[in-house]
């Protein structure tokens, strides 16, 4: 595996003939879309035939395996490809994902996260507006373990925190509501829960861990595994409502695994910056370390960038959110070189348009790769991504090639 920064007057034609791969494949690998036109600084990345033949035949042992065994399965079984370090692989979607995404996606993941799952201040859970029935399905299908995702949405359609203090403190709620999570993992067919809480208050610290530790408590009977996602936190005691109310060490002991949401340092609201940098999602891995154990730990990817219009005023300014291949598109559309940051890890460029500039920043293979990287050095046992609704090809084929996906 290479990574290609493309430099003036190349093209598609002359990067394949100098790295001995077919144009077509070059193109494949990283949709590019027709007449190919190429970005100066874009990350390309370059797959040799002995790294598709290997990942091709891994695929086909794989998919020999789950005919051979059958989808049930495949699902309580472990494979995992020799010389390649274990993966759990999983990610975030709607239910409103576009089919051909999802199905592109599938054979890349673990582990299928439906978002999302709220509940009332009764216990009574709330389904999403939209039908995951067909994406739970295609997930067991596929042998992809679906997981049903809580968060405090309430029954109008908003997030509200209040909700969180309300359960973790009533016992008699909380016991309603795991009896309505089971009830609804055993009629739908997922196989786990996880539990995506933010912005949890201090005073509710403790019971929140209890209320993640008595939910596996319970659903682990059934064979339903928890796991929970973390605010990015650097210390144990971290200043903020998004990180008072997390404590790594007893959600640690409290889940089967844990995601470290190790992304939005750049959001919409905020001054433009890299959405996940390398030095600050490290800070958070070397924390959590000391927390938790690393087979415990996946490392949260973005699968996503912003567009900020320029001069940034905070509480007026507001990024667009868009994807990978957008962002790349745009740097194309307005000749702009892309430049990548050495420290952040992560590519970002500027551009003008209607008399306004703009900052970008977003993910490409060498950014991916870092983190990748990061995933190795550390041990950690997973990537999770935020979120799946475009299909991003460069990190699939990478992390066929880097890791094996562990399915249990």
């Amino acid at each position: 595996m290479e990574i290609y920064v493309v430099k003036k007057n190349d093209n598609v034609d002359s990067i394949a003939d100098r790295h001995g791969i077919m144009v077509e494949d070059l193109i494949y690998d990283n949709q590019l879309e027709y007449p190919y036109r190429l970005a100066v600084g874009q990350a390309l990345l370059i797959l040799t035939q002995g790294d598709r033949a290997s990942a091709s035949l891994s695929r086909e042992a794989s998919s020999r395996e789950e005919a051979e065994q059958g989808s049930q399965q495949t699902l309580s079984g472990q494979r995992i490809n020799p010389g390649k370090m274990p993966l759990y692989s999983f990610g975030y979607a709607y239910p409103f994902i576009n089919s051909r995404t999802l199905q592109d996606t599938l054979p890349y993941l673990t582990d299928l996260y439906v978002f999302s799952y709220g509940f009332t201040e009764k216990g009574n859970l709330v389904q999403p507006r939209s039908d995951d029935a067909w994406m739970i399905e295609a997930a067991r299908t596929a042998g992809v373990r679906p997981v049903l995702t809580l968060t405090p949405l309430g029954s109008d359609g908003r997030f509200n925190n209040n909700l969180v203090s309300l359960l973790v403190n009533q016992p008699g709620i909380q016991q309603h509501l795991i009896w309505e999570l089971g009830r609804t993992m055993l009629e739908k067919g997922f196989l786990g829960l996880d539990i995506d809480f933010e912005y949890v208050r201090s005073e509710d610290r403790v019971g929140f861990a209890e209320f993640v530790a008595r939910s596996r408590a319970v659903l682990s009977v059934f064979g339903y595994s928890v796991t929970v996602a973390l605010a990015p936190k650097t210390s144990a005691n971290q200043k903020g409502l998004l990180y008072e109310g997390i404590d790594y060490h007893l959600l640690g002991q409290a889940a089967d695994r844990v995601m470290l949401m190790t992304y939005e340092w750049g959001y919409s609201q905020g001054p433009p910056m890299a959405v996940a940098p390398l030095h600050m999602v490290r800070r958070v891995v070397e924390y959590a370390l000391s927390e938790i154990p690393a087979e415990k730990i996946s490392l949260g990817m973005p699968n996503y960038g912003y567009d900020w219009p320029l001069p940034y005023e905070r509480g007026v300014t507001r990024a667009q959110t868009i994807h990978n291949q957008e962002a790349v598109q745009i740097a194309i559309d307005h000749g702009v070189e892309i430049q990548f940051d050495r420290q952040a890890m992560s590519p970002y460029f500027f551009y003008w348009q209607y008399g306004i500039r703009h900052e970008v920043w977003f993910e490409d293979a060498r950014s991916i790769l870092a983190k990748f990287q990061l995933i190795q050095e550390y041990g950690l046992t997973g990537a999770g991504y935020w979120q799946l609704m475009n299909f991003f090809r460069p990190n699939w084929l990478m992390m066929e090639n880097m890791f094996s996906i562990e399915r249990k």
